[in-house]
């Protein structure tokens, strides 16, 4: 595989990665279910730290980063009540799960087809954790509330994420 060959298929792999991460940044904003918001910042803390990799390596053949590939919508979510409905967001976990799938279903073969193997290392992580990712949505989106872990002492679930960091 070509130096120019490669750095096109680094490319165009960390475009889609970043349009990911955008899309569930809009997600996690969109689900105020704290448990999944929980769920959201672990994705996206791990997708950030892929898009770094991907940036050094994109910069060992001098290209930057490219702009996300596309915008993805966020499905609409119900209007907030008193009590939040696990189920309220299943759409957009859904959503989240088949992107990820999808994502993974396209770039296997490419993946597998590249022969820098540190470069093939790197990207079979990605497509790895972006499969694990995959099974967090769809467990969210099944209403399982504890996907990273379960509460001690039997503490009830209560509270949601504001729509809005709070600034001074």
């Amino acid at each position: 595989m070509k130096p120019a060959e490669l750095q096109q298929i680094l490319t165009e792999f960390a475009a889609e990665r970043l349009a990911l991460l955008e899309r569930h940044e809009a997600g996690a904003r969109a689900v105020s279910h704290y448990d999944f918001n929980n769920a959201y910042q672990y994705v996206i803390n791990r997708e950030e730290t892929q898009l770094g990799w991907l940036q050094t390596t994109l910069a060992e053949y001098g290209a930057p980063l490219p702009p996300a590939s596309a915008a993805l919508p966020v499905p609409d979510v119900p209007r907030r009540g008193k009590k939040i409905d696990a189920g309220a967001f299943r759409a957009v976990l859904e959503d989240d799960a088949r992107h990820l799938a999808a994502f993974v279903e396209r770039w296997r073969p490419r993946v597998d087809a590249t022969t820098d193997a540190r470069h093939r290392l790197m990207l079979d992580v990605v497509l790895g954790e972006s499969r694990e990712h995959q099974r967090i949505f769809e467990q969210a989106a099944a209403g399982i509330e504890d996907v990273l872990g379960r509460r001690t002492g039997g503490v009830p679930r209560q509270g949601s994420v504001l729509p809005v960091r709070w600034l001074e």
